[in-house]
């Protein structure tokens, strides 16, 4: 398998890295970044796969999140995937809405036509990804956590909890925690699914945390002044089916926060400590 390091720069002791390569899954190139802590040039370190949310690609959260200052300290690689296929044969939104299509791939594998052939998003974080950055020596992949914002909130618990025995833990800033209850969520699954509600299922956050057989630590955390709360993310739904699950989710309000990265990065560092805990050697 041939990948490509189209960029490496040198950050706090490790480096910054974005990679290219042609994907089975989506049909198309793909982007991901990588930040090495200065650890790995002594051994394998685990990762943190990081999920964006809308309209992002790779790039957002390595450059506005701060992240590899508490990567470093911890001894923890960075993976950053994109949030969707692209390129010229790669279709979009008809209408160029932001919320589906390019940059709102939603992290689900699409059955439905013309999307299908390339948003095969669930498949590539979870399958050709881990297979791509074996290629990467420093990665310990048998210790791998799935982490992400918004969109890429609902994706880290829905690809977690679809497949437990891959990842040790799960975070997530302002995940659509019900897909199949808001605008945003209804719109892609209807898109990319079909109309038949069942198979939403699997891919929304707060019916997985209902019925989890194998229940992964979870953090959340949440701003009350995210514009998207109500409508959008519905916290409130995501607390009650742990709470009818007894899933042993750990999920803060935070006062004042809104839906930005200045959100991700008051926290970041939270994140990767809770991470670091599960991802330490047995």
């Amino acid at each position: 398998m041939a990948i490509e390091c189209v960029s490496s720069v040198a950050c706090f002791g490790g480096e910054q890295q974005r990679y290219r390569h042609a994907a089975d899954t989506t049909q198309c190139d793909m982007h991901f970044s990588v930040y090495l802590p200065p650890q790995s040039t002594l051994r394998q370190v685990p990762v943190v796969i990081w999920l964006s949310g809308l309209t992002c690609t790779d790039e957002n959260f390595v450059t506005k999140a701060g992240a590899q200052r508490y990567a470093a300290e911890l001894g923890i690689a960075l993976v950053a995937p994109d949030t969707s296929p692209r390129g010229e044969d790669v279709p979009d939104d008809p209408n160029g809405a932001y919320d589906f299509g390019l940059g709102a791939g939603f992290y689900v594998n699409a059955t439905c036509s013309p999307w299908s052939r390339h948003y095969q998003m669930a498949d590539y974080i979870v399958k050709e990804l881990p297979d791509v950055l074996s290629h990467i020596g420093a990665l310990d992949l048998t210790r791998s956590s799935l982490s992400g914002h918004s969109m890429g909130g609902h994706g880290a618990i829905t690809l977690g909890l679809n497949n437990p025995s891959q990842y040790q833990s799960i975070s997530a800033f302002a995940p659509i925690s019900s897909p199949m209850n808001c605008p945003w969520g209804q719109k892609a699954l209807s898109g990319y699914l079909g109309d038949d509600q069942q198979n939403w299922q699997k891919h929304d956050s707060a019916w997985q945390l209902a019925n989890a057989a194998t229940q992964l630590p979870l953090l959340v955390d949440q701003g009350d002044q995210d514009a998207f709360l109500t409508e959008q993310l519905q916290p409130h739904r995501l607390i009650e089916a742990a709470r009818h699950s007894t899933y042993p989710l750990a999920h803060n309000m935070r006062g004042g926060y809104d839906h930005s990265y200045f959100f991700v990065a008051s926290f970041i560092g939270e994140h990767l400590a809770f991470h670091a805990e599960h991802l330490t050697p047995a």
